[in-house]
């Protein structure tokens, strides 16, 4: 049906839209009080660029993208998260050769074609930070303490961190040796794609979701156990550092993320049934991989708005609510339209959320339609109003009516 949206996407409007705005709202206050600078990208990018940051062996990659030929022959991608991209820009606009590190933050639509669940539907919408620029534990406790104070503020108990380290490139080969040694015992009970994988890349079978799967890596050799000197005082510092902040977290041996580009720092705010709110985590290999010439640590988070929703809805959570029409200017015949309508600009141009009469309504059907969408106020203007220049304003709440000059009533709602 033309009237009918495609399967995994919402329509905003109404109640959601405005906790949507709400959402990204405290987002900006946190980002600000953080100096992290917003950034817009595309939504789509060359292929290549997610084939190359987001591993190719990942399901995102191999199952999930919008992948389409353009005009010209190219092969472009809708993006599936907002990481890639965000560091091609910053590759790509030679944002490294400015003072680092470098804080960046978006809201940005993702598109991974998947079952639609709770939370997350095949064009989804997120907000993610990178910091770009530095290799210290200090940039994830940053990120961490952001999100911490984000879920505070939105009202959220039941998210716990969880953090894990899957090492470096150096530490990974040996893990990779001994996670492939322990697979091959049980490679005829894996599910297909993870016999393909553990040949590729081992380290995405613990992440698989197939319950025959589960069952075998959860006795799989962990990351944990195959860190470097360097790997393993960098997650050693990054919990002295949560610890001294009073940052309650849990080390989650089961975390690896589904993108290939982490290194080190994993981690994850998740609920009391196991559920994920966001995740992110360091990925120091990624800007190498899109631009081999640069080689720059970094890290970084994305949480998705509608899984925000679905926690709220969760826990019962209410956000604030929409800010109610201060007044409704109603009309009584023809000759008070003009001024009826300068009167609503100028209440407006004020900052006073003001509605009036587009139907030809009556005056009943206008005070019906004024309780309805939940004026607090009304005023009635007609030829008597016009004519002695004043008016009575009615507190829809208590029923007191106050007479007011026309041209002193947007002062009546400022003062």
């Amino acid at each position: 049906m033309i009237t009918q949206r495609p399967k995994g996407t919402q329509d905003w409007y109404g109640a959601d839209m405005h906790r949507r705005t709400v959402i990204e709202a405290k987002a900006r206050a946190i980002c600000k009080a953080y100096n992290i600078k917003e950034i817009i990208t595309p939504a789509f990018e060359h292929t290549v660029l997610f084939q190359r940051g987001v591993g190719e062996t990942t399901d995102v990659v191999q199952k999930e993208m919008y992948t389409f030929t353009d005009k010209g022959d190219r092969s472009v991608t809708l993006k599936p998260e907002g990481t890639a991209g965000a560091i091609r820009a910053y590759l790509e606009n030679n944002m490294y050769a400015e003072s680092q590190p470098t804080k960046l933050f978006y809201f940005t639509q993702a598109f991974r074609y998947e079952k639609p669940q709770s939370g997350r539907l095949r064009q989804h919408h997120q907000f993610g930070v990178e910091f770009v620029g530095s290799k210290s534990p200090l940039a994830e406790v940053e990120l961490i303490t952001l999100l911490t104070g984000f879920i505070r503020d939105l009202g959220l108990t039941d998210a716990k961190l969880h953090i894990n380290s899957i090492g470096c490139k150096n530490c990974r080969k040996t893990y990779n040796e001994a996670l492939l040694a322990y697979l091959k015992k049980h490679e005829d009970c894996l599910c297909e794609t993870c016999r393909e994988r553990m040949q590729k890349n081992p380290l995405r079978v613990i992440d698989c979701k197939v319950p025959e799967c589960k069952a075998i890596v959860k006795d799989a050799p962990r990351t944990i156990e195959y860190l470097d000197d360097e790997c393993r005082e960098h997650f050693e510092e990054l919990q002295r550092l949560l610890t001294a902040l009073n940052i309650p977290y849990e080390i989650d041996t089961g975390i690896v993320r589904g993108l290939d580009y982490y290194t080190k720092t994993v981690f994850e705010f998740v609920n009391s049934e196991g559920f994920t709110l966001c995740g992110g985590g360091r990925y120091d290999g990624l800007v190498h991989e899109i631009d081999e010439k640069q080689d720059i640590p970094s890290v970084g988070f994305g949480i998705g708005i509608e899984r925000i929703l679905y926690f709220l809805d969760k826990e019962g959570v209410k956000l604030p609510e929409e800010e109610p029409v201060e007044l409704y200017v109603g009309i009584l015949g023809a000759e008070a339209k003009t001024e009826a309508y300068r009167l609503v600009t100028k209440l407006r141009a004020a900052g006073i959320i003001t509605e009036t009469d587009y139907m030809d309504r009556s005056v009943k059907a206008q005070m019906k339609y004024a309780n309805k969408i939940g004026a607090k106020n009304t005023v009635i203007l007609g030829a008597d109003e016009l004519a002695k220049n004043a008016a009575f304003i009615k507190n829809m709440e208590t029923g007191e009516q106050t007479e007011v000059e026309l041209d002193k009533i947007a002062d009546f709602f400022t003062k």
